[in-house]
């Protein structure tokens, strides 16, 4: 009988899992795309201005500006999280492996506005006095946003790269190889699929953050014309502006924001499935 109610419990938790992806997904689309198709797919997420006021609803200056951060954030963020857990798991000592995993997870617990804090009194400064660079701008937010990745790209590099059977590294050895060459010529290719997975949630976080970003971006609406100009992301355009947007075009426009964002992590997620399943071949 315990097994019974058990069994109902967890299918009843999963159950409530889907449904409430179902509901938001249909709230958006509900909400959403009847306002994508008054305006037209290609006026919305093609048109260069947003001026709610004016009635004019284009969102292309802020896709470029999640692109440009996310990408940034990946650049920078991704080789110092794989080269970390590289460390970690193949020439780390441990006495001193312990507290590389505590400094990871702290980094992972950190709220995300304590990041954007951070950005705002230490990294703004720097590259705007100290390295003459723009301070609110895309570089900005890249750096805060590669700091953010970086535990949650080296956990699942490190549970991957330790996934790879023992087997693998002895053989290189035997052979011949340096530990150096076994690792990077042996370990690390039996691990792309985790490592590619990694990468791609990285990916993830990088695009779906708000806070930090809306503090060190700069937040300009017109199209970026470099790494030094401020830039305002998809997330950032909706926390910004849903506060004060009335009922109309406003907020169904900010709505289809939510629509394509949904879309974009969507893709990013199917692409973690597929990269999952091939590690899994």
């Amino acid at each position: 009988m315990s097994e019974k109610i058990m069994k109902c419990t967890f299918a009843a938790a999963a159950g409530f899992s889907v449904a409430a992806v179902c509901v938001i997904c249909f709230f958006l689309l509900y909400k959403g795309l009847p306002f994508i198709m008054e305006q037209g797919l290609s006026d919305f997420i093609g048109g260069k201005v947003w001026k709610p006021t004016e009635g004019e609803f284009g969102i292309f200056p802020m896709i470029l500006g999640s692109i440009y951060m996310t990408a940034g954030a990946v650049l920078i963020g991704v080789p110092a999280a794989l080269l970390t857990a590289v460390f970690m798991t193949c020439f780390c000592p441990g006495w001193l492996y312990h507290a590389f995993r505590t400094a990871v997870e702290l980094l992972a617990g950190i709220p995300s506005i304590i990041y954007g804090f951070f950005g705002l009194m230490v990294i703004v400064p720097f590259l705007r006095d100290t390295a003459g660079l723009g301070g609110k701008s895309i570089l900005a937010g890249s750096l805060i946003l590669s700091i953010m990745i970086l535990p949650t790209v080296t956990a699942v590099a490190e549970s991957s790269l330790k996934a790879v059977p023992e087997g693998y590294y002895q053989g290189a050895r035997a052979l011949g190889a340096t530990h150096e060459r076994s690792v990077f010529r042996t370990v690390l290719p039996a691990a792309k699929p985790g490592l590619l997975a990694g990468t791609v949630l990285g990916i993830g976080r990088a695009a779906g953050e708000t806070m930090a970003v809306v503090m060190v971006s700069g937040n300009q609406t017109a199209i970026p014309d470099s790494l030094l100009s401020g830039a305002r992301t998809l997330t950032a355009n909706i926390v910004l502006e849903m506060g004060y947007a009335g009922e109309g075009l406003h907020r169904d426009a900010l709505i289809a924001t939510a629509v394509v964002l949904t879309l974009f992590i969507l893709i990013i997620n199917i692409s973690l499935t597929l990269l999952r399943k091939e590690s899994q071949i």
